[in-house]
Parts: structure tokens; sequence; C-alpha cells
């Protein structure tokens, strides 16, 4: 058995996640690169009543809209904010993660699902915790490693104000995990899905140095787990089965920030 992994390990694995997450999230808001703003505003224009005006409709279907950028987006409180980001967003992310369930057992076998599922949920996790008005590294990793890892973490040790601490090698670390979104935005303007999916892979193979926690994360049920194991039908099974452990994960949150605000 290997040796046990310490708060200070975690630490030095969350730090430079939660700081890649930030231009993330923030590409995720304003570019909409999963459709959903332009699905939504298809939506509306399929809602037209033409004796009112079409573009009278339009604009006040849009505005009440509950995507970011729009008005009704500005009047949702946190908690619903956090919401869209687990079911709209955690679609995706999800998918992705269920992918390796196409080999069934096989791929249960192997840390790939469990690093992408990890990262998925820290991603996820990052966004509530900025709806929340959280925006130190430090308390994001405190976050991160209670909700993923069972851990609480000294607020020191977490702030990078350990006596370890290589910030050089974080901010080195941190733009290697960016560097897709960056070179999406100044290629298109936007982040697009294949640099988001990218991104996040790039996010659980950085998780992967700590393998041994991955375990801890929270999980789909137990019928999810057991179908997960058949080939190609465990894609499905681990998609829903991811769908409810990032509710479990929200949950977990909601309980961490009631505690530590």
């Amino acid at each position: 058995m290997g040796e046990a992994i310490s708060d200070a390990q975690v630490v030095r694995v969350l730090r430079p996640f939660v700081r890649a997450t930030a231009p993330l999230l923030d590409a995720l808001r304003e570019s909409d690169p999963l459709g959903l703003r332009t699905r939504a505003e298809r939506e509306a224009a399929d809602l037209v009543e033409v004796q009112r005006g079409p573009r009278e409709r339009l604009l006040d279907r849009l505005t009440a809209l509950r995507v970011p950028g729009t008005a009704a987006w500005a009047g949702m409180d946190a908690a619903q904010r956090s919401h869209w980001w687990v079911s709209r967003v955690g679609r995706f992310t999800a998918l992705l993660t269920a992918v390796p369930g196409l080999g069934g057992a096989l791929a249960d076998r192997l840390p790939v699902q469990d690093a992408l599922g990890a990262a998925a949920q820290g991603l996820l996790l990052c966004a509530i915790a900025g709806e929340h008005g959280m925006t130190e590294v430090g308390d994001r990793v405190r976050l991160l490693a209670w909700v993923l890892f069972e851990r609480e973490v000294d607020p020191e040790l977490a702030a990078g104000r350990g006596v370890r601490h290589d910030a050089a090698a974080e901010d080195v670390r941190t733009t290697e995990l960016t560097e897709e979104v960056t070179e999406s935005s100044r290629r298109h303007g936007r982040i697009t899905l294949r640099a988001a999916a990218r991104t996040l892979w790039r996010l659980g193979r950085l998780l992967l140095s700590i393998t041994d926690e991955l375990e801890k994360r929270p999980q789909g049920r137990f019928y999810h787990q057991a179908f997960g194991m058949l080939p190609v039908v465990g894609m499905l099974a681990d998609y829903f089965g991811e769908r409810s452990a990032l509710k479990r994960v929200a949950k977990r949150a909601r309980r961490w920030l009631r505690e530590h605000r």
C-alpha cells in the first residue's frame, strides 16, 4: 500500500486546479459554447406572437431567459444560479465523464473516469462558490477538499502560505492547464466545445497525481455502478450516475458554505 497522501499534497494539486477553473468558467458564462443561450433564443423566436410584432415579443422573451448575460439571470439568487450550473452545464460534464463507460468493467478498473468525474465536480463546485461570492483561491480549495475528499484543510495551508509553497511552479501549472482556453479565445474570440472538453481533461489529468483520493468523491447510486460494469450500456448508466453524484456534490457544498460563511 502506498504512502498516505498529505493535506499539503492535496493543496498543491487543488490550488492550480482552482485557479485554472476561473477563466474556463468565465468563458462558459460569456461565450455559450454549449449553445444554451443560442438554443433558448431560438425557442424564444419560435414563440413570437405575430400580432404583437416579432421584435417586441422576442425582446420580451429574451429578457425572461434564465441564462448568463440576461436580465432574468441577474435577478436570480445564488441558489438558483448554482442549480443552473449543476443542471445545465452538469449535463455536458457528466457526458464527458461517462464516455469511458463504453468499456464497461474494463474502464472501471482505470482511474480515468474518477479523474474526469472529480474534475467535473470540482469545476462546478468553483462555479457554485463564485455564485455565493466566494472568490479566494484558498477558500475554494478548502471547499473542494471537504466535498470531494472529506478533508478539513487548514486555512493557512489552503491559502498557499505553507513553508513549502512554490508560487512559481503553481503559476506555470495554472498556465499549462488553461492553454486550450487561451488559444481558443485568441483564435475564435470564444471558447469552443472542443477547448472546454480538452481543458476538463487536463484538469482530470492533474488530479491523477492524487489517485487514491479520487474514490472518495461523491458517486452515483449502487445501481448506476452495477449497470456501469456492462459494455456500451455502461456509458448511459455512468451518465445518470454522474448526474446523481452532482446533486450530492451541490448538497454537500451548500452544507459547507452554511458552516463557513
